[in-house]
């Protein structure tokens, strides 16, 4: 399918063939009909791409603070690098789309194959849309009206927000498509309207309406004028739909406004608000958040859960269904706004309409009226692969395309040499341009397609954490060797069924990918510790950084939690650095009223088989600025410490010089030596016991703080470290 895209780094408009995303449980696969271009939101979109490096730093300066400090702490060179790559992804734009649904996803109620639908899916000619952001489309609502109903529900969440009643006054400042629906939805409640905007002709649209106007010109006193055609009286109120970077239009929304009077700002304007304008008469301000609640929920979004309508009267899709019902009875007329119409293949230039033409408001864009065809894998090399005598080895499927796959799972991949077959993502976009970047064949929405091709015969796994040991499993039993970032599972059934699957082909590499063991200062300190003949005491301290409650990776049936999810890392380290298997874990949480997630913060202590301890310090409640990671090993009147995987230091070890390398945590390592390991064959790098092991150690963390007990854990006496803590040899 098409899809219409924009690169961050440039600002370059592409229409992509990429595959047709895969239907989610709570979701519709939607054939489109006809998309909107938002000619606010995406003209920023648009010119923030366009615009150089200092002026992105300009428009996000909070950003740029975020990259200082993370130059301070991680490097110059590892933070540009994540810069540079978080500008390389493409995005995907548009979200006022109207079509057919073709697919249903399991539990889906109140839609139909074939029903027309609204919805906020981005221009492409298939969407994925959670059922919490579409509505049905009236019959008496024809397509093009339709594709108006996402900026309808915006300016009808500002209005709702302002409470006009019968009557009152309003003043709208900024009359683009949202301002004059704005107006409308304000003439609908009964309420007198002054328009205003430097556009004569968007006054002229507004007065059709009903409004009085107000064009502002140079030398016009535009408070004077408003409350002048609001029949010389303040307004009750006043919504600000424009967007602009100066103050004044706040200062002058307050000047217009009568003693406690309502002031909502919809769209984007500058904000330093004056005291005294607000002071004395009291008045109320509020800035509207989008088309309704449940946007930026990621349950009622990408959950699909929606709010109970006696509690919630009002939702996104509420909000829809409201707009298209104004339609579909004459009391919002959109037909007016509607400027340009262009096939989406001409995108490009649509958004140089939007972007050069300040005449235009509604630009359409049309979709071709076939039959539908769904592919959820595309080429991306159109003429194959070079032809070779030999096949090159391994060749490596990906599934999962998020950031960390982009950023560092795939070129790792690249640079250890391994040939990139497929990428697969459920969406689609992502794996396509992952794919195309790294030199991918293919790219594909349904991983299984991947699992099936006869050409792949290593498989790479960087999905959300659920889903790790049950596509691994299945990529075993489709006899692929795999690589799977960590975690190994997040519960006991994925454990097991994982254990089952690697029982049954143990002749396959399974690897896991905790990367600080591989990182070169952990194999220094490795090798300092071969020879001792005492047990060690080892401190890691991980400054991990606050993750906000909604966050996936506290979802325990998705992401486990961040001990699960992360933690694993650093009690994999020690067991490492240690060479010998954890015997017991102990653990508790710091409390912090009214928080739902306990495992943010907390101390673990760790046993292991020769007598030596351990402790992890994970903590969420430090600054940012601060270096996040540092071990500690203490060894028999001898002392070694990594310092954020940038530095290593030794006290009293003679002829030890100091590591100063840039920050490095062994990620290209990991994945160079596994994929040399596919090539040379032999043992796997990472016993299936010790992968297990830590796994086991994570779960008995969480049992440890619920039950306030040392948890025991269960070691083998032929454990599998009595091999690996003598063998620090690293491709």
């Amino acid at each position: 399918m098409k899809q219409v895209l924009q690169h961050l780094r440039d600002g370059q408009i592409e229409v992509a063939e990429v595959p047709c995303p895969l239907v989610r449980a709570g979701h519709l696969l939607v054939q489109s009909t006809h998309s909107l271009i938002s000619p606010g939101t995406e003209r920023t979109l648009v010119e923030f791409g366009q615009a150089g490096l200092i002026g992105k730093a300009r428009a996000q300066p909070e950003k740029v603070r975020q990259v200082l400090d993370r130059v301070r702490t991680d490097g110059l060179l590892p933070t540009l690098e994540t810069v540079f790559s978080r500008l390389d992804e493409p995005m995907p734009l548009g979200y006022c789309n109207v079509g057919r649904i073709i697919e249903l996803g399991r539990g889906v109620t109140g839609f139909r194959l074939g029903q027309r639908v609204a919805s906020n899916g981005p221009h492409a000619e298939m969407v994925h849309v959670s059922t919490t952001l579409a509505a049905p489309i009236p019959d008496g609502v024809d397509d093009e009206s339709a594709a108006f109903t996402v900026l309808g529900a915006v300016a009808l969440h500002g209005v709702r927000l302002a409470v006009p009643t019968f009557g009152e006054s309003f003043a709208v400042i900024g009359l683009g498509v949202i301002g004059l629906l704005t107006a409308q939805l304000l003439r609908g409640h009964g309420c007198r309207v002054v328009g205003i905007d430097t556009n004569a002709a968007r006054c002229n649209l507004a007065a059709n309406f009903g409004c009085e106007t107000v064009v502002v010109k140079h030398g016009t006193n535009t408070v004077e004028a408003a409350v002048a055609m609001a029949g010389g009286h303040s307004l009750d109120g006043v919504l600000i739909t424009a967007s602009a970077s100066t103050d004044e239009i706040i200062h002058q929304a307050a000047a217009m406004c009568r003693k406690r009077g309502r002031i909502v700002c919809v769209g984007v304007v500058g904000l330093n608000l004056r005291r005294g304008d607000f002071y004395e008469k009291e008045l109320t301000f509020q800035v509207s958040c989008s088309y309704g609640p449940g946007r930026h929920d990621p349950d009622y979004e990408g959950g699909a859960r929606d709010y109970p309508l006696p509690y919630v009267r009002w939702t996104v899709a509420r909000n829809f269904e409201a707009i298209l019902g104004a339609m579909s009875h004459g009391t919002l007329d959109v037909h007016g706004l509607i400027t340009d119409r262009l096939p989406h293949d001409r995108a490009a230039e649509a958004y140089r309409t939007v972007m050069e033409d300040h005449g235009s408001l509604g630009v359409l864009l049309t979709y071709p009226n076939l039959p539908p065809s769904v592919s959820h894998t595309v080429a991306i090399t159109k003429n194959g692969h070079a032809a070779s005598t030999a096949p090159i080895e391994p060749v490596a499927g990906v599934i999962g395309a998020g950031s960390f796959a982009r950023q560092v799972v795939l070129p790792a991949i690249k640079g250890a040499g391994a040939r990139i077959h497929c990428v697969a993502s459920a969406g689609g976009v992502t794996g396509f341009h992952a794919g195309r970047k790294f030199g991918a064949q293919q790219a594909t929405s349904d991983y299984r397609e991947l699992l099936a091709s006869t050409k792949v015969n290593v498989v790479f796994i960087a999905t959300r954490h659920y889903d790790h040991p049950f596509i691994a499993a299945e990529a075993l039993e489709a006899g692929k060797h795999v690589f799977v970032e960590k975690p190994l599972a997040i519960d006991e059934d994925g454990l097991e069924r994982i254990r089952e699957a690697h029982a049954a082909r143990p002749e396959l590499q399974l690897m896991v990918g905790f990367n600080r063991r591989f990182a070169p200062h952990a194999l220094k300190v490795k090798q300092l510790l071969v020879d001792r003949t005492q047990p060690v005491v080892a401190r890691m301290v991980v400054n991990a950084g606050k993750i906000s409650d909604d966050h996936w990776i506290h979802d325990p049936q998705v992401g486990g939690g961040r001990v699960i999810g992360e933690a694993c890392h650093f009690l994999d380290l020690l067991m490492f650095c240690v060479g010998y298997p954890m015997t017991s874990v102990q653990a508790v949480a710091m409390a912090t009223a009214g928080r739902s997630v306990p495992e943010d913060s907390l101390l673990m202590n760790l046993t292991f088989a020769d007598g030596s301890i351990g402790s992890i310090q994970y903590l969420a409640n430090g600054p940012r600025a601060y270096p996040k990671e540092h071990l500690e090993i203490f060894s028999e009147g001898r002392v070694v410490a990594i310092e954020n995987w940038r530095r290593l230091r030794t006290h009293n070890w003679p002829g030890v010089p100091t590591m100063r390398l840039r920050q490095n945590k062994g990620y290209q390592e990991e994945v160079r030596s596994f994929v040399h390991q596919l090539t040379k064959g032999g043992p796997p790098l990472m016993p299936f016991g010790e992968l297990e092991l830590v796994t086991r150690a994570t779960f008995a963390v969480g049992r440890s703080i619920a039950e306030g007990n040392t948890i025991r854990l269960d070691v083998s006496a032929d454990s599998p470290m009595e091999k690996s803590r003598t063998d620090a040899v690293m491709v």
